[in-house]
């Protein structure tokens, strides 16, 4: 019985490996060649609306001096406006003008590249690559 056994254990192990050449064999013998197609496909437009100009609020600059500070704090008492001093020395002054010089100039930066991507992606209305002037 334990001949029998093994000699079932073994007929099934041969079985599975020649199975499992078979499958190996065949697959392998059946590789199709692949066709590869190029086309171009056609860009998605953007739709991107140029960001409008921001509302600004009106700041009232006040010049303080060592000569006219007392009209002015006089002139804010008479106005029932608080006195808060916020300085700038000149050379403060200075650097907070190139400080939004920078901040222009990297909006203005960022507008070009967000410009491209859109002639990228968008070209003239007729198709072609140039992208339509600004009105």
């Amino acid at each position: 019985m334990l001949l029998r056994n093994r000699r079932s254990i073994q007929n099934v192990l041969i079985l599975l490996i020649l199975a499992t050449s078979l499958t190996v064999i065949s697959g392998c013998s059946n590789i199709k060649e692949l066709e590869i197609f190029t086309r171009e496909v056609k860009k998605t437009p953007l739709n991107l609306d140029e960001p409008g100009p921001l509302p600004m609020g009106k700041v009232d600059w006040v010049i303080i001096t060592k000569d006219n500070y007392e009209q002015v704090f006089e002139k804010l008492k008479k106005g029932g406006d608080d006195i808060v001093l916020f300085g700038l020395t000149d050379g403060g002054y200075e650097q907070l003008a190139i400080n939004f010089a920078q901040i222009r100039k990297y909006i203005m930066l960022n507008r070009n590249v967000l410009m491209q991507y859109k002639k990228y992606y968008e070209g003239d209305i007729d198709g072609s690559e140039e992208t339509t002037k600004r009105k």
